[in-house]
């Protein structure tokens, strides 16, 4: 039978005391190293707390994910998506957040924790226009703290290294399928969908 860890002295226990660097990373502003990798970083995953539970959602850019407002704040416009709007559902509720930001061939992520309000703003939505499209909401987020993460998980993972891996994975139009026993046409999505997402990116 398996026996759980379920007090913070026996988990202590088990790790002990974080090294000198792990301890002083953490700042509660951006400081120059850090606001460059944020500026470079053109997906992060966006984590919010609500009613319901948690949610963890992929958040990508062509230039970079946020834009930094300030050297404790960002702004991260929600573009076009599937419009279950669970992270902004929860953002109402729980202005909880964390941000984890990657940057393609560096084995080190950024972490920030923080808060956030939704704002229908114009002016701010004006900011990330794209010809005539706007996000119809921007992620405004206080940064709480903000820290590097080593390379380790990524390098364990091969990440950036590890080549294509994609081959054989089931789409999503597969994925429907199986979840509606058929009744979804799963090839006929997955057809449409290059065409659907060229007219609906922004």
């Amino acid at each position: 039978m398996t026996e759980f860890i379920e007090t913070q002295a026996a988990l202590l226990a088990l790790y002990g005391t974080p090294g000198e660097a792990a301890q002083r990373k953490v700042m509660h502003r951006l400081i120059p190293t850090y606001r460059a990798f944020l500026e470079r970083a053109r997906f992060c995953v966006l984590t919010t707390v609500g009613p319901s539970g948690t949610d963890g959602t992929p958040r990508g850019d062509e230039g970079p994910v946020v834009t930094i407002l300030d050297d404790t704040t960002l702004a991260l416009p929600d573009w076009r998506g599937n419009d279950r709007i669970d992270s902004l559902t929860n953002i109402i509720a729980d202005g909880r957040v964390s941000l984890m930001f990657l940057v393609n061939g560096s084995t080190n992520a950024m972490r920030v924790n923080g808060t956030a309000k939704l704002t229908a703003d114009d002016s701010l939505r004006d900011r990330f226009a794209r010809g005539k499209d706007r996000p119809r909401t921007v992620i405004v987020i206080s940064i709480a703290e903000v820290y590097p993460q080593c390379a380790r998980a990524i390098l364990r993972s091969a990440l950036w290294t590890g080549g294509d891996q994609s081959a054989g994975l089931p789409s999503i139009g597969d994925m429907l399928t199986e979840v509606t026993s058929g009744t979804f046409d799963g090839a006929a999505y997955d057809a449409e969908w290059p065409g659907r997402a060229a007219k609906t990116m922004w």
